[in-house]
């Protein structure tokens, strides 16, 4: 399968999820699965090209379509659209197979849509801070995610942190760079959705392999459920006009 998460790129404007959170805020729950009632997740074309950043969008819209009303699936041809747009891919040349950024795929996503969802905003969640992780999957429906996955991932059926072997397959990054949805957790560790299936990693791997995450207001999510309690929406929005 492909990958295609290429370098992280910060910006220091960008928001952080835990400074809108509010002493109403409720305890995360023991664990969480947003993917009930899920089945046909579809490869989003990064079964053929490196477009994982643009699929984990698109997974991201077929969770909170599902979890407030009706699953909706983002077309392959909208997500080559977005591809292309995005992250730069021109089919007519396969040298601009590169992947993208997550941050330039965030920011062109919330000026315009994908196949007409909206991205409202993002923030930040600190991926060593496993309460705020926790949070973000439980408030928002799940993290979008950079990981920089070792080559020792590439056989696992669950993917976990494991010594090293002296070749440097568990090395961060010695397979690449990889963007994918995380939509659950428990007690053991994390599911995502990838290569039109759903993966599960222990939360050593979280903790040794995953660089970014950010948390997503998609606009199918927000619209259905509100603002959720704990969280100061407003405030938020009162920031990104400042910026």
């Amino acid at each position: 399968m492909k990958l295609g998460r290429a370098h992280i790129k910060h910006d220091t404007r960008t928001l952080r999820l835990a400074q809108y959170f509010t002493a109403a805020l409720p305890a995360s729950p023991e664990k969480m699965d947003w993917s009930k009632g899920l089945a046909n997740w579809g490869m989003m074309l990064n079964d053929q090209l490196g477009d994982c950043t643009i699929a984990g969008a698109a997974h991201a819209v077929q969770v909170w379509t599902a979890n407030t009303g009706s699953v909706q699936t983002v077309a392959d041809a909208d997500v080559l659209a977005a591809y292309e747009q995005w992250d730069g891919y021109n089919p007519k040349d396969p040298s601009t197979d590169q992947g993208g950024v997550e941050l330039d795929v965030l920011k062109r996503w919330r000026g315009s849509s994908l196949a007409g969802h909206n991205l409202l905003a993002f923030a930040d969640v600190n991926p060593r801070l496993v309460n705020e992780v926790r949070q973000g999957i439980a408030l928002f429906g799940g993290l979008y995610i950079g990981l920089s996955l070792p080559v020792s991932a590439q056989t696992q059926d669950v993917w976990d942190a494991v010594a090293d072997d002296g070749a440097g397959n568990a090395q961060a990054g010695s397979w690449g760079g990889h963007c994918v949805y995380v939509l659950g957790y428990d007690a053991e560790g994390l599911t995502c959705i990838t290569w039109g299936q759903l993966k599960c990693m222990t939360w050593a791997f979280w903790l040794k392999y995953c660089d970014e995450a950010h948390v997503l207001l998609g606009g199918d999510w927000l619209e259905k459920n509100g603002s959720p309690a704990g969280f100061d929406q407003a405030q938020l929005e009162a920031d990104l006009k400042l910026l």
